[in-house]
């Protein structure tokens, strides 16, 4: 890289700290454009936000290197085996085999990512607690790498444990959050969840039925959920998707399930 013309913009920020303390320079409207939080959380500039939360991630993983990933979404309240107890539900201790299925593959995963250099379908959740730890969990258990993208709820929600630090990013917009989970996917592994889980399954369908989206496998963990919440059969014999669109998924129970899928994936 050829040498600097011009100051970068961190010595800037460094030099005005040492300006001289009057009335013109305590003055908002004399800070410096990018380091004026107020400036840059008006609304005016939601577009240059939206650029900067698309821009982060993109960055920070290329440092990383990395190549692909492999999804995995899934319900924050399932809880891990040895937490049944706190369960709210009977419908979610039961749900609790496949946080254990989730750590298992995330393993499977990473063992098969570190194998090939550790940059390549490297484990990605949403960050939090339930599926998302499992993930990131088994990822840990294989000894490495795995990225978490978390968001700013209205609750307090902190990311969990085992995701990797210096891949995890915090998001305010759901919009580019999905598209990160998306733009270097391999395989999206969809576990037992809510609102947040369908609308994550439901828009990579909608992206790959479109022509949006590059195929890629999508596995649905827990037939008998999945059944008992979607009439899938009922939206073809409607006509309001095609037969083939059912071929876009498939139902697994565990994790060498999923992995023999991603492995040797074709949609006929």
């Amino acid at each position: 890289m050829s040498k600097r013309i011009f100051p970068d913009a961190a010595n800037d920020h460094s030099t005005a700290q040492g300006i001289p303390d009057t009335p013109q320079t305590r003055a908002n409207a004399y800070k410096l454009a990018f380091a004026d939080q107020d400036f840059l959380l008006r609304d005016d500039l939601r577009p240059v936000r939206f650029q900067l939360e698309l821009l982060k991630p993109q960055i920070v993983m290329d440092e990383h290197a990395i190549q692909s990933t492999v999804v995995m979404f899934g319900g924050a309240r399932i809880p891990a085996p040895e937490n049944i107890g706190s369960a709210r539900t009977k419908t979610l201790a039961d749900l609790s085999k496949y946080y254990e299925e989730a750590r298992i593959l995330a393993q499977k995963i990473t063992e098969l990512s570190i194998a090939s250099g550790g940059r390549d379908m490297v484990v990605t959740t949403g960050g939090g607690p339930g599926v998302m730890e499992a993930g990131n969990r088994g990822a840990a258990d294989a000894g490495g790498i795995s990225i978490g993208l978390n968001i700013v709820l209205p609750h307090e929600q902190a990311p969990n444990k085992y995701v990797t630090p210096n891949l995890c990013f915090n998001f305010h917009y759901f919009a580019i959050r999905k598209m990160h989970f998306l733009m270097r996917a391999k395989a999206i592994c969809v576990f037992p969840g809510g609102f947040g889980t369908l609308d994550e399954l439901f828009e990579t369908l909608t992206l790959i039925q479109t022509g949006r989206m590059t195929p890629v496998p999508i596995l649905l963990f827990g037939n008998a959920f999945w059944h008992s919440i979607i009439n899938w059969d009922a939206l073809a014999d409607a006509g309001t998707i095609s037969d083939d669109d059912l071929k876009l998924f498939r139902f697994v129970e565990t994790a060498d399930e999923a992995m023999d899928l991603i492995q040797n994936w074709t949609n006929k």
